[in-house]
């Protein structure tokens, strides 16, 4: 799943005319940036949400992914958070485990596919969320304090206040359906339900070996050119 549906508010003013899945970094937008990656990975089936100016979205997909199976999920009348997001969007992904994907974020792989590393390190007993993250020293754009810390067998636990976290979510996770029982109904942020399996130990982190830009704001974008120029 692609999640394409916010307000972009931190992008302004260049979202003022398209939503910023449709901003372009080296002429290319980060919708098709991360169309690439999931290509790349061999992933044929994608659920897009859309909510703001989503009739432009949803005709940019109808020409840049028709070799995908691509399936639109409806937020125009309530924009739903990113955990709401999903809830509203599983009946369209099934019952296995699938990929949630920030689009406002680009990455460059390291020596392995990021997406398959994700895929490879899944243990469906186990785990319940797989979040990508990235060194908060090597997170190009990204002004945070971190937000997980992470030990050794890969379990995550939350960054305290006050402090550093060495390791920051780059908005590229592997999830499992069961993530999502018992969720909130209406819009909620993803953050109540990974609280939820850090508290059962089920929440796994995996580090990025590649490079990666919080693309967020307008002063990120020549950053993540650079990136990209670079990577």
């Amino acid at each position: 799943m692609l999640l394409a549906a916010g307000l972009g508010k931190r992008m302004r003013p260049l979202t003022a005319t398209r939503p910023k899945p449709l901003i372009e970094v080296a002429g290319k937008s980060l919708l098709d940036h991360s169309l690439d990656r999931v290509r790349a990975a061999g992933v044929k089936k994608v659920v897009v949400n859309v909510h703001y100016l989503a009739d432009a979205l949803e005709a940019h997909v109808r020409r840049h992914a028709a070799d995908l199976d691509v399936t639109i999920s409806d937020e125009r009348a309530t924009l739903l958070e990113t955990g709401g997001g999903v809830v509203h969007a599983l009946p369209l992904l099934g019952d296995k485990p699938f990929f949630v994907i920030n689009s406002d974020n680009l990455w460059v792989d390291g020596p392995v596919d990021t997406l398959r590393l994700l895929a490879n390190r899944w243990e469906d007993e186990s785990m319940d969320a797989l979040l990508l993250v990235v060194a908060l020293a090597r997170a190009t754009a990204h002004s945070g304090q971190g937000d997980f810390h992470m030990d050794a067998t890969g379990h995550l636990r939350r960054r305290e206040p006050r402090k550093v976290a060495p390791f920051v979510y780059t908005g590229v996770q592997l999830v499992s359906p069961r993530l999502f029982a018992d969720a909130p109904e209406g819009p909620f942020s993803t953050n109540i339900l990974w609280d939820r399996a850090i508290a059962k130990g089920r929440a796994f982190g995996v580090v990025h070996q590649g490079l990666w830009c919080d693309v967020g704001t307008p002063v990120a974008l020549p950053l993540a050119e650079e990136l990209l120029k670079g990577g």
